[in-house]
């Protein structure tokens, strides 16, 4: 990413915290994280990382667009898709938690992980959000797809 398009990043995501200003310090002079509340700009669907790692890189597939923001949390072994705010929550299934008005997300600056935090494709500042369909489509995949390797590995 060029410097313009991190900075439009960081403008784009600071833009959902209560203090724009406030988060940008917390990013470059606190722990580097800070806390924003979904529902606003955008709604975050976490998922177990085995499933979402697959998803994602159902949904990066040469000749199609960059997907929306996506964040991995290590530690709690989750991804983070981050999607257009929706008035109703239609997401149901075992792992999946959906923040929206009223949940907070940590989140890292767009241009370097913080803790266990790191973004697998960052904010480019353009408001683009992931396809709540196209997610849909890739986790099911991703599901079944899972669901048959299981028995040959041993899970």
């Amino acid at each position: 990413m060029t410097k313009t398009m991190w900075t439009r990043g960081v403008r784009w995501l600071a833009a959902a915290a209560a203090d724009p200003r406030s988060c940008t310090g917390d990013w470059d002079h606190g722990e580097g994280i800070a806390l924003m509340e979904a529902g606003r700009l955008w709604d975050v669907l976490s998922v177990p990382d085995r499933l979402g790692l697959f998803a994602l890189d159902l949904l990066w597939r040469p000749g199609t667009p960059v997907p929306g923001p996506t964040l991995v949390d290590t530690a709690a072994g989750r991804v983070g898709f981050f999607l257009p705010p929706a008035r109703s929550v239609g997401w149901a299934g075992a792992g999946l938690r959906y923040a929206t008005k009223g949940a907070w997300v940590a989140v890292p600056p767009p241009y370097r992980p913080a803790r266990f935090l790191e973004w697998l494709v960052p904010p480019d500042g353009t408001g683009t959000l992931h396809s709540p369909g196209a997610l849909a489509r890739a986790l099911r995949q991703a599901s079944g797809a899972l669901a048959v390797l299981a028995p040959l590995c041993g899970r």
